[in-house]
This record gives structure tokens, sequence and C-alpha cells, in this order.
């Protein structure tokens, strides 16, 4: 056997991206933001000094895993994500797309963007704006090797099931409940077929896991931590401008360090 197909056979159990794994990545970032409030889109609304949407894109810009990007937004909001991506140098988006009625609909539309070379799909909130590449490599990784992978992160409540008139039902088992974040990575014809399927029996997912949960496909959960927080309140900002200053000053220290050794 050629050393070529032994390194070929290698990558694909190890999960090791491969320039044959195209990935594009779907940003959903054309919500109402109705639970942010103001008068600014939570996308669009200030963190650390530029759009909360920037940071978000700026992981999946450094994550060589990531060969496109596809923005899906809403109609009064895409020239300005067009000029914001060119003076924040994001260069791998390659198409901004208007959005949905619903979430569900809005990533339809970027699927519709794709490259037709596209072997793998990561489907992103935009208000994850604390994801780092390291993250979602991680979950890439876990998709080539199984097809479908998620971010997520072990619970550390005790998660109560609920009854119709809201009193306890059941208590969950905590070592099984993960909660489920983005990205979420599926092999493109996996998903186009799990989207579709729901589409034409009508069925409304609350996550894309689901879509392909739906058509009985197993989802690989990857820990990427408590930090990987969707932005949905005013609360949520003021964690993220924390966890973002945070990671400054880490990386400022990691560099005068780096510094005083070069020295």
């Amino acid at each position: 056997m050629c050393i070529k197909k032994i390194v070929g056979i290698f990558r694909a159990v190890s999960g090791t991206p491969h320039p044959k794994n195209f990935t594009s990545a779907i940003i959903a970032a054309a919500g109402m933001s109705e639970r942010f409030g103001g008068d600014v889109t939570k996308q669009m609304t200030s963190l650390r000094g530029v759009p909360l949407l920037i940071h978000t894109l700026r992981a999946y810009e450094e994550a060589d895993c990531i060969h496109e990007i596809i923005l899906v937004a809403k109609i009064n909001e895409m020239n300005a994500w067009e000029q914001l991506c060119r003076e924040h140098n994001i260069t791998k988006v390659t198409a901004i797309v208007q959005g949905g009625y619903t979430r569900q609909d809005s990533v339809l539309c970027g699927l519709d963007a794709i490259n037709p070379k596209s072997k793998f799909v990561a489907i992103a909130d935009g208000a994850r704006c604390l994801t780092t590449p390291d993250q979602i490599k991680l979950v890439c990784r876990a998709a080539y090797k199984y097809k479908a992978a998620t971010a997520a992160h072990r619970s550390t409540d005790t998660v109560k099931i609920a009854d119709k008139k809201g009193f306890i039902d059941t208590t969950a088992d905590r070592d099984t409940v993960w909660m489920a974040q983005t990205p979420q990575v599926f092999r493109t014809k996996l998903y186009r077929a799990a989207a579709y399927t729901a589409l034409k029996k009508g069925y409304r997912a609350t996550d894309d896991n689901s879509l392909v949960e739906n058509v009985g496909h197993p989802i690989r959960l990857v820990e990427c931590g408590a930090q990987n927080i969707k932005i949905t309140t005013r609360e949520d900002l003021a964690v993220a401008d924390g966890v973002l200053c945070d990671r400054e000053k880490i990386a400022i220290m990691s560099s005068l360090d780096n510094k005083d050794d070069e020295e």
C-alpha cells in the first residue's frame, strides 16, 4: 500500500483536517434580538470596540479547518456587514445572504449559497462570540470522523423535567445531560438530506442537531466548556466582555513572557 494512501486512512480514522474536507461555515445572524432589546440588534452591538458578530467571524476566519463563511443576515444589515468584513479583514466570507422567517429557514438560505465542493457544513449562532478557533477545530475533527458532531457542555446543574402543570415530574440523570452549543458540524450531504426532509414534513427543530436526529443519524458530543455562551440578554453581554478582557490580559502576559525568553 502506498504511503499517500496510508496517510489518508490515518486522517480518516483520527478525524484530522484534510484538504478534501472542504468545510463551509454558515453563520446565522438574522435574528430580531427581541429578548436583547434596544435600538440596535445584538449582532451590531459594540463589544470591546467592535460589533459583537465580528468576534464570532474572527474565530471562523482563524480556524484553518474552515474554507468559506456564508453569513446569513437581516436584509437591512447586509450592506453594512459587507463593509465591516472588509474593515476587519474577514476574507473567508464568500456570500452574505438574506435570512428567512425562522432560524431554520435562515440556515436553509445559507445552505443554498455554499460552494458545490463543500463536504462538511459548520452551522453556528452569530451570537456565540466567545467561540474559539480551537473549539471549532475540535468539533470539525469529530465530524470528519463521525459525520456529525456538536459543541456542547456537560450540565453542572440538576435538571428537573416538569409536567404540564409546572410541577416536577422526573429528575434527569445529570451524567447524561449536555447543553448544546455551536458549531454543529455535519457531512454536507447528510445535513442537506435532513434539512429538506424536515421541510417536506413540516418538522420544526430547535437546533440543527434535531434535524439530523430526526433522520436517525448519531451525533458526537464535543466538550467546549461553559464560556461558549450565546448572547441573549444584556447580562450575557457583560459576561462576554469580562471573558474577552481576561483573554486579552492572558495574551498580553504570554507575549511578554515570550519576549523575556527571547532576550
